[in-house]
């Protein structure tokens, strides 16, 4: 799977986001609640749909499920200026019921449904940490069918709920090899 330096680019930054939402400066998980406060704010925030699509995708954030991986693999790899039609991609994709209104609302602004084609490749990454190329579980799923899916010869996918889970002594070395990339020197 090929994926553009636009959507390299908003992964990093729609990733960092989501972290910058999960905890609060207690250590709290507050990712639930904090989703839902943007949400509410989706009146303002669809004015940032094109400078800022990752601060605003958070508000689709496990809202998508993807049925056909090399439908949205093609996504992935295009620019921003020859993304596809969202309703091409609709037989790619199942909206959660929680979330169609908001989609529907999306697609009434000029630009919503380019943002919507962004926002559901930022969150099939956020579903895999390797990019994995097959379809993202949406945590929905029984736990035979993950067990299914794991015994399979595929590499096992993430769910964007195994992110909220994983392992925090990896996270935080990835934060401290990011920060001596940037010049700091590691707390050991």
């Amino acid at each position: 799977m090929h994926v553009s330096p636009f959507f390299h680019n908003l992964r990093t930054a729609y990733m960092a986001e989501l972290d910058d939402m999960r905890h609060d400066s207690e250590g709290q998980f507050v990712l639930d609640r904090r989703l839902a406060e943007r949400r509410s704010e989706l009146g303002f925030l669809v004015h940032m749909l094109e400078l800022s699509p990752e601060m605003v995708a958070v508000v689709l954030h496990k809202a998508f499920h993807f049925t056909s991986a090399p439908a949205i693999d093609q996504l992935l790899a295009c620019e921003p200026d020859n993304l596809p039609a969202w309703d091409s991609l609709q037989h790619s994709i199942t909206v959660a019921p929680w979330a169609q209104a908001t989609v529907q609302m999306l697609r009434q602004q000029a630009a919503g449904d380019h943002f919507l084609c962004v926002a559901a490749a930022l969150e099939y990454m956020a579903g895999s940490a390797r990019h994995a190329s097959a379809g993202v579980d949406d945590g929905d799923e029984s736990e035979d069918a993950d067990a299914d899916r794991d015994s399979d010869d595929h590499e096992p996918t993430l769910s964007a709920d195994d992110l909220d889970d994983a392992d925090a002594q990896s996270r935080e070395d990835a934060r401290a090899d990011w920060m001596a990339e940037q010049g700091f020197d590691r707390k050991d």
